[in-house]
């Protein structure tokens, strides 16, 4: 079972909701990859029986799902978890669907196959919506930390650092998962002193590459 209280720095837990096994299998499997903790069921039905039990961040929803659609889904969360962030990867869905779904305020509305990079930005996205929201939610001026009171600014930067270790010093990465311009981010590592290594992330061994689909 995914913890029901998470670390703040931790990367949110993903549900993904697709009823097609071999697609699902495959998104899962490279959302797993990317460093996520995934949960995967077949219809909007479980997906809800699963929120009630787990905590999530995000979902990740193909549109045409069995029973229950998957906008309808999207309007459920909105209802009832307005903090999760919700990305689309549907291999159905013309131009008057995705225009409802950005009325729903979703991330991003991909079409299968989509490529495996595209996934990634979409999840860095949300993930940065997720840090911004839960600054603006937290005091002005700090925040608490495992247990403790600490500035604002350190949870920041312990973010920021965090963040340049994932993405291996890639700053283009670092910016889109945290939500924050190229020109914040060299402001805030020149205050760290830390330096804005830009160079293209390794492949790891048996993992897909960047290039890669998914269905």
């Amino acid at each position: 079972m995914i913890q029901a209280i998470r670390h703040p720095m931790a990367l949110p837990a993903v549900l993904l909701i697709d009823g097609e096994c071999r697609s699902r299998e495959m998104i899962r499997d490279a959302i797993t990859q990317m460093g996520f903790e995934v949960r995967a069921v077949t219809t909007a039905e479980q997906a809800l029986r699963t929120l009630v039990q787990d905590q999530f961040g995000i979902v990740v929803l193909e549109l045409n799902l069995p029973g229950m659609g998957g906008l309808e889904l999207i309007e459920r969360l909105r209802r009832q978890y307005p903090a999760i962030e919700a990305v689309i990867v549907t291999s159905g869905g013309d131009f008057a669907t995705a225009k409802k779904a950005m009325r729903l305020d979703v991330i991003d509305f991909l079409a299968k196959p989509c490529p495996r990079s595209e996934l990634e930005h979409a999840l860095n996205r949300a993930c940065g919506r997720r840090r911004r929201t839960m600054a603006d939610n937290s005091h002005p001026s700090e925040m608490t930390l495992t247990g403790s009171r600490v500035p604002l600014n350190e949870v920041e930067r312990v973010h920021i650092l965090a963040a340049m270790k994932r993405h291996q010093g890639n700053r283009r990465s670092v910016a889109d998962e945290l939500g924050i311009s190229l020109r914040t981010l060299y402001n805030r590592l020149r205050e760290y002193k830390q330096p804005a290594v830009d160079r293209s992330l390794p492949v790891t061994e048996g993992a897909a590459s960047p290039g890669a689909t998914v269905q």
